[in-house]
């Protein structure tokens, strides 16, 4: 789909392209949600039973490995005086790259003032408490506001994490330790995302919420009402996603899916997400110029309105969705197969699952 249709306003929508920014999946009614203020003119909101006001935008922090180290601290200082204070990283971006350059990067800012965030990928307690003392050190910190396990993928992963002998036990040690203040977990399928909500009580969900993969698969329906439900917080990821890269496509940025671009293109989708009930903060991908512009979209930031969501509905119809593929595979219970998608950061992962 060429860029310049973007924005056209779309006829009549095909059947089966129903977006979940409608009342059914609980839209807001206003811009703002209950004890949402703004730093910097960007507006922050209340992190579930946390109490914690976080930015409506993140720092995607596998950006910084790609760039050097002066360019990311000078990335992450000026989103932190932009109104930035939700920090997100994990050692699986870069191979702990990413986690180096945020620890340095963020020298001379006030560590009360920012939400940092990390992840870990291994599912036992004895590596997951190897990981997260890495962790804690590369990025010159002695606690974790948020940790999470990451990148929960199936039934196997989510009992093997929080059963006997799991990552779970690590993570709640060390909230006892103070080395951790909050508990998630972040998912890339429906169906590890549901049995990680039914199987304990976290504090904060990650998932892919954006209007390509709600239009062709009605992707984040159930997690985000699950997560109401069980009074979990929402991150979500992939915001600025408009699907995956069509076979032959000339891809315009290196990167394992396609994106938002445009100012204009970035604020509609930026605000479809930030509009479904329970979405506290949304992350763009892993570019220090598509964070720009989520910053700019995110300080001018409203509800979308009926014309606005008929252009994503039409956007969306010719776009390819990144995650089917990976529903599909976890149906399929293919966890070994190779990857589905070159590049991503996510697939390198199997050797913690086996």
């Amino acid at each position: 789909m060429k860029r310049r249709s973007f924005l056209k306003t779309a006829g009549a929508v095909a059947g089966g392209y129903a977006l979940g920014m409608d009342k059914a999946l609980g839209a807001e009614d206003t811009g703002a949600q209950a004890g949402e203020e703004k730093v910097e003119g960007l507006p922050r909101r209340v992190l579930g039973r946390t109490g914690q006001k976080i930015s409506i935008v993140g720092f995607p922090g596998l950006a910084l490995a790609n760039y050097d180290q002066e360019q990311g601290t000078k990335g992450l200082h000026d989103a932190f005086d932009r109104g930035v204070n939700y920090f997100d990283v994990a050692p699986a971006y870069g191979d702990g790259d990413a986690e180096t350059k945020m620890g340095i990067g963020l020298q001379g800012i006030d560590r009360s003032k920012i939400f940092l965030a990390c992840k870990t990928k291994v599912r036992d307690k004895a590596g997951a408490r190897e990981e997260l003392e890495r962790s804690l050190k590369r990025l010159k910190t002695d606690y974790f506001d948020l940790y999470q396990i990451h990148h929960l993928w199936n039934a196997d992963q989510v009992k093997q994490a929080l059963g006997p002998g799991g990552a779970m036990l690590t993570l709640l040690k060390a909230r006892d330790e103070g080395k951790i203040k909050y508990l998630g977990f972040s998912a890339h399928t429906r169906k590890a995302a549901l049995d990680a909500l039914n199987g304990f009580r976290f504090d904060t969900v990650m998932f892919p919420i954006n209007f390509v993969e709600d239009a062709k698969i009605g992707f984040s329906k159930p997690v985000l009402n699950l997560a109401e439900k069980r009074g979990a917080a929402v991150i979500a990821i992939k915001t600025l996603s408009m699907g995956a890269w069509p076979e032959g496509a000339e891809k315009k940025r290196n990167w394992w899916y396609k994106t938002t671009e445009t100012q204009e293109e970035v604020g509609l989708a930026l605000r479809y997400t930030l509009s479904l009930k329970g979405v506290v903060a949304g992350i763009p991908p892993s570019f220090l110029d598509l964070l720009d512009k989520a910053i700019i979209a995110g300080k001018s930031y409203t509800r979308l309105t009926e014309v606005e969501r008929e252009r994503l509905r039409a956007t969306a119809q010719p776009c390819l969705s990144v995650f089917e593929k990976e529903e599909q595979r976890e149906a399929r219970g293919d966890l070994h197969s190779g990857p589905i998608y070159a590049g991503s950061p996510h697939e390198c992962c199997c050797e913690h699952y086996a």
